[in-house]
């Protein structure tokens, strides 16, 4: 039985020829797409020998089959390209820096990508490199976690015009209004408020929560453009 993220994960992925899990864990998602049949090859990969070495037990079928292949080593180096990656459970920084790599990088067909923090970085860096975000939502299990799902441009398809809110805080989020981001951008503003009763706060810095606080209660009252 997954967890409700790791089922949120793999509800999003696609059938795919080669399919790649970077940063795998213990495997979970690349065992769904292997045991549903919706890839013909997968490659797993973690920078932490135990992740990949538990992810290697419990594929070792799949291994010895050569269905899959697993590989120690950072973002996409010793990867071969895949058409769908999932990369799940890293800073938004991160994942921007594998996709830019400027020898192993690049923008797969079809993607799935779970940020823990900074996926306003990751949504500007993907919507500036062509590709178009089907999916960007935030939902919780446990702690709050943001998604984002989608492809590479097709040749003439037209860039999406996200909005500078829109990157914030995720397009679906602002259109949908789930109950999980709502929930989570309530406690934001708790949190703001909190910080804002601090006497020794510094002009700048209170200015700057000001700010935040007026954007967070925008998003609740959906008064965002």
């Amino acid at each position: 039985m997954y967890t409700k993220r790791i089922g949120t994960l793999c509800s999003l992925l696609e059938p795919a020829e080669v399919f790649a899990d970077v940063g795998c864990d213990h495997g979970y998602c690349t065992e769904y797409m292997l045991g549903n049949s919706l890839c013909k090859k997968a490659v797993f990969s973690d920078i932490s020998k135990g992740s990949l070495a538990k992810a290697e037990r419990l594929l070792a079928g799949y291994i010895s089959s050569g269905r899959a292949i697993g590989v120690l080593g950072d973002g996409f180096c010793g990867l071969p390209r895949a058409d769908e990656v999932l990369i799940a459970g890293m800073g938004g920084h991160e994942i921007v820096g594998i996709l830019s790599h400027p020898l192993y990088g690049y923008l797969p067909e079809k993607f799935v990508f779970q940020p823990m923090h900074n996926a306003d970085c990751l949504r500007r860096y993907l919507v500036g490199a062509g590709a178009f975000l089907e999916r960007d939502f935030t939902f919780r299990d446990g702690k709050f976690y943001d998604v984002v799902k989608g492809r590479r441009l097709k040749a003439g398809e037209a860039a999406q015009a996200y909005t500078p809110e829109e990157y914030e805080f995720g397009r679906e989020n602002l259109r949908e209004r789930p109950a999980d981001f709502l929930e989570r951008t309530r406690r934001r503003l708790a949190a703001v408020e909190e910080y804002l009763k601090e006497e020794r706060l510094g002009e700048e810095s209170r200015a700057q929560l000001l700010e935040r606080k007026k954007r967070l209660e925008g998003v609740l009252g959906d008064e965002t453009e």
